[in-house]
């Protein structure tokens, strides 16, 4: 802007008026020589400069001394003290001259010189004036550019939304716009290109809009690698989070369309998907591939050549088949029927459908050898693979296949685990005489750590257990074994629940211990060893169940009337855990037809919803309790759904029953020798009673006898007999005496010292049973009886 007080004031007749100090330190006079002097005596004419037009006059002011002087002059009407309007002379500031003749520059260097085509459209939005740049991409003059739409010029894809760009930027709904899309030029040879328009108003200096300017800046490598970026990232981002392999293929898929492709399908050898190893080089013709992966832009809807799952062989003659042959991508027009395509009439079939006209087979190796194969598929016409493309979809393939081998080697390493677990753990046990039992076992992708079993006790009684070692894999299935046969072990020494926990938490120690001392560089030592478990006995007899647990979440237990609760028991500390707490037994009355639910922390977590803790998703599939124990079962496994949890997901039911009163007989006796008579002869009555065979009637008659006066002889009253007929029949003899039964081997002259030899000859098996509350201990003998009809067995559990 100029200075606000005038160099000088001027009258209508060009005489000065006024002077100012400003005007005489530029030009050298005094107020005293100009006032009321004509003002042409302060110019002087000059020589025309050099493309200025013929004609034109150019003066310069000049000094007191002679020189001129170069300033920029601006005139405009001035109101004087006495009412008449005179002219007022301003210089224009040094900065603003500078601005002015920078802005000029630049206006003629982006109409001559610059390389970014630019258009001047009026408030019509017809193009006024186009830049050198616009008429070199077109090869037209501006005579043939102007007053045409900018939509005249270029393909737009979207027409209507460039021109509503530009209507709104004209009325000032936006400052400035832009807009990318990929646009054609019309009368151009050139294919299309990915373009960026940017918009704004073009205003004088007054604020009046006269049109608009749009620059179109050519951005398609800027797209290009804007968009492989995209893929690479939403590739990275998805494949490799699983270790399924077939998960790993459809994450792929799912990234590659529609961003890279239209149709993507990943085909692997089917040797891959058992986990075995591949030989290097080349697959062979007859090498069978597994669709692991398809997915196509137009929806599920889309026609596949084949279903997923489908294994076969490619035809030599087909550029898959030759692509794993010499291990290099192929791009193939498929704009015609190819004749190499009759040799697969159902990938013809689904080509056609499916309209694609280019094909990008790209194998996926690793190390040399091959694991499957990458088809990528477009359907626009003219949008074939380019060179940097193929280079894209061969990163991506390498990626990928390192990801499909580690997938394969957690595949084999899951099917070694999932088969030590198969045989460690027993098959399924019929339920016992007074409890039903029922189980599922759902392994995990991260599991192989569990187990669970339904053992029978002497005395018809039940030990139901379950338990998880921490870790995953070959190790856990491993450690999980030998834990398990510790369990099997302690459970014929017939303790009670919480003694047997501490004995196994001494077993857990000492295999933490072994693993502790393992070489340092062995990736075992780093993984602490520890597990859980939870051990009930369930008595059908007088219907009570004692449980003790170490870190395991507690069972549920289901009334007959639909109602359910989460056991609170003492939770003890995990098996091999540092410190020595003392486990906590309970014992619980349990009413006929109540069901207790035994579980893992990842059935829970699948089933649930709200986290992990959450329980109500189980307790529900639980009722009602008289449903069959394996239709609860059934429910839960449909629950879960076909997706394999992280960790196993295991249930164990046991639905607790009356053992039938008939089948039981219990005397009290004296403490005198006479009672060894009395007792036979009961035992000989009751026997007959039960129809068992004189020959196992007999020994059993031996068996109390013995039994009987080790009693009386080395223990305490009162003495109690017992007899039960289940699958087996036991021989029960309690008293009160603190002593423990020794089985020694009497000399041949002792007269006594051979009760409990005999009894263990006679027998299947026996064994000594302590009863905590009252200091006194129970000796059992059992023996086989012949086997029985299993429609019996089923009616002896009682009603229900």
């Amino acid at each position: 802007m100029a200075s606000d007080a005038p160099l000088m004031v001027i009258d209508g007749a060009g005489v000065v008026v006024e002077w100012s100090r400003h005007a005489e330190e530029l030009l050298g006079h005094t107020a005293g020589d100009l006032v009321g002097q004509p003002a042409t005596s302060l110019v002087r004419p000059t020589p025309v400069a050099s493309g200025h037009a013929v004609g034109r006059e150019q003066v310069a002011l000049c000094h007191r001394s002679g020189r001129a002087v170069d300033a920029d002059l601006r005139m405009r009407p001035w109101l004087r003290k006495d009412g008449s309007v005179a002219w007022a002379v301003f210089q224009v500031p040094a900065d603003e001259n500078m601005v002015s003749g920078v802005g000029t520059t630049v206006l003629e260097a982006l109409f001559t010189q610059a390389p970014i085509p630019m258009y001047v459209l009026d408030p019509t939005l017809r193009i006024a004036a186009c830049n050198a740049a616009a008429q070199a991409m077109w090869k037209q003059v501006p005579e043939q550019i102007v007053g045409s739409r900018l939509g005249d010029v270029y393909d737009f894809p979207a027409a209507d939304d460039v021109q509503s760009i530009l209507r709104g930027v004209l009325d000032g709904d936006a400052s400035s716009s832009d807009h990318v899309a990929r646009f054609y030029a019309r009368n151009a040879s050139e294919a299309g290109c990915t373009d960026c328009v940017s918009v704004f108003r073009i205003e004088d200096r007054q604020g009046a809009v006269q049109g608009v300017a749009a620059l179109v800046v050519d951005v398609t490598q800027c797209e290009q690698v804007r968009a492989h970026s995209h893929v690479v990232n939403a590739v990275r981002e998805r494949v490799g989070q699983s270790l399924d392999l077939v998960t790993t293929c459809q994450d792929l898929v799912d990234g590659l369309v529609p961003g890279f492709a239209d149709v993507a399908v990943v085909e692997v050898v089917d040797s891959l998907v058992h986990g075995q190893d591949l030989p290097p080089g080349p697959v062979g013709r007859d090498v069978p591939l597994r669709r692991a992966a398809f997915r196509n832009s137009a929806g599920e809807q889309a026609v596949q050549a084949h279903p997923i799952g489908d294994v076969r062989s490619l035809p030599s003659s087909t550029p898959y088949a030759q692509t794993l042959t010499d291990l290099k991508p192929r791009v193939v027009a498929l704009d015609d029927t190819p004749s190499w395509l009759a040799a697969d009439p159902a990938r013809a079939r689904a080509i056609r459908a499916s309209g694609v006209c280019t094909l990008l087979a790209v194998p996926l190796t690793l190390r040399g050898t091959v694991l499957g194969l990458l088809s990528l598929y477009r359907t626009k016409r003219g949008d074939c693979f380019e060179e940097q493309e193929v280079g894209l979809a061969m990163e991506l393939a390498a990626y990928t296949a390192v990801c499909l081998d580690n997938a394969r080697r957690f595949a084999r390493e899951y099917t070694i685990a999932a088969t030590i677990q198969q045989h460690a753990l027993a098959p399924c046990r019929p339920s016992q005489t007074g409890v039903q039992t029922a189980h599922l076992l759902v392994p995990g992708t991260q599991g192989a750590g569990s187990c669970f079993d339904a053992l029978s006790l002497p005395s018809a009684r039940t030990a139901l257990v379950i338990g998880e070692v921490a870790g995953q894999g070959i190790h856990a299935a491993a450690t999980m074994g030998q834990v398990r046969t510790a369990v099997q072990t302690l459970v014929g020494l017939d303790l009670d629940a919480d003694e047997l926990l501490a004995r196994l938490n001494d077993t857990v120690t000492s295999l933490a211990r072994e693993r502790a001392a393992l070489p340092a560089d062995e990736p075992l030592r780093r993984q602490p060893l520890t597990a859980t478990c939870v051990y009930a006995i369930y008595d059908p007899l007088d219907r009570t169940c004692s449980i003790a647990r170490a870190g395991h979440p507690p069972p549920v237990l289901v009334h007959p009337d639909g109602t359910t609760e989460i056991l609170d028991l003492p939770n003890g500390p995990p098996l091999g855990s540092a410190g020595e707490a003392p486990f906590a037994q309970t014992t619980l009355s349990l009413t006929q037809g109540s069901v207790l639910a035994f579980y893992t922390t990842s059935l829970v977590s699948a089933l649930s919803s709200n986290g992990p803790a959450d329980l109500d998703s189980l307790r529900r599939l639980l009722v009602p309790g008289r449903r069959p124990l394996q239709d609860i079962c059934d429910d839960v496994v449909n629950r879960l759904g076909s997706g394999a949890p992280s960790g196993d997901a295991v249930l164990l039911l046991a639905r607790a029953g009356g053992f039938p009163t008939d089948r039981v007989a219990t005397w009290d006796l004296d403490n005198q020798p006479v009672a060894v008579g009395q007792a036979r002869e009961r035992t000989r009555r009751r026997l007959a009673m039960w129809g068992v065979d004189d020959e196992t009637a007999y020994t059993t008659e031996l068996i109390v006898s013995e039994l009987v006066t080790n009693a009386i002889r080395y223990g305490a009253p009162p003495v109690q007999l017992r007899l039960i007929k289940d699958r087996t029949l036991t021989c029960e003899v309690r008293d009160n005496g603190p002593s423990a039964p020794h089985l020694r081997h009497a000399r041949t002259v002792d007269e006594g010292g051979r009760g409990l030899f005999i009894s263990a000859q006679l027998s299947d098996d026996w064994g000594v049973r302590y009863t905590s509350d009252t200091g006194g201990k129970t000796v059992w003998a059992e023996q086989a009886l012949p086997a029985q009809d299993p429609a019996n067995d089923i009616a002896s559990y009682g009603a229900v």
